[in-house]
């Protein structure tokens, strides 16, 4: 059973959204809040597997909101609900390790894909974001590439993170054990200074890691 909290202050989204994950197999609505005021306490009271996360909220916003949870959380999935995929609120909620990125008007079959995706170690993202977020890095010039002393298999495990794999898949793929997998992932986030997946792929592409 995948474990959800909704913040989306929009009530009538906030409702069907409810609907649609309580009505689906294998999800839980655990909690729907308008804003992000309390999310520290709420995220630790209900210890959601998957967060959905509109950015632009009153109160505490979305941006904010995932900051504050990261800040304790790094293992809890994020996936940011937005109307619009501008390169402004894309970069920085990756920066800020969002896990994925998807729009309010992805249908709903997909919409549980992306969560059970990202409850499973991917980091889904609508097309026309994925295509603006290779635009962003393709744009990023003159950036001093560094390697941060990362071993062959560690580039590999991070190439693999980027091709969106799931720890699991990365395991059968490399013909090892996901403890061996998590081991190599903790040491990869380490040398890269980094707390989430989305942040690693970022910077693998940022600083032409692979």
């Amino acid at each position: 059973m995948i474990k959800v909290i909704l913040y989306e202050d929009n009530p009538q989204l906030r409702e069907g959204l409810t609907m649609l994950l309580n009505g689906s197999e294998g999800f839980k609505v655990v909690g729907a809040y308008k804003n992000c005021n309390n999310v520290v306490e709420e995220v630790e009271a209900f210890r959601p597997d998957v967060i959905l996360m509109d950015i632009d909220m009153p109160g505490i916003n979305g941006i904010e909101g995932l900051k504050l949870i990261r800040q304790r959380n790094f293992d809890v999935k994020i996936l940011m609900l937005t109307v619009f995929d501008d390169n402004k609120n894309v970069f920085e909620a990756i920066k800020s390790g969002a896990n994925g990125y998807i729009l309010k008007k992805t249908p709903p079959a997909r919409l549980l894909e992306y969560v059970e995706e990202a409850a499973s170690g991917g980091a889904p993202m609508s097309s026309s974001i994925a295509t603006q977020v290779l635009k962003m890095f393709s744009e990023i010039h003159n950036h001093h590439s560094e390697d941060y002393n990362l071993s062959e298999r560690e580039k590999q495990v991070l190439q693999l993170l980027v091709n969106g794999y799931s720890y699991k898949m990365i395991a059968s793929e490399m013909f090892i054990a996901i403890d061996t997998v998590r081991s190599h992932i903790k040491k990869i986030y380490e040398k890269l200074h980094v707390n989430s997946k989305s942040e690693a792929v970022a910077k693998a592409f940022k600083d032409k890691l692979i």
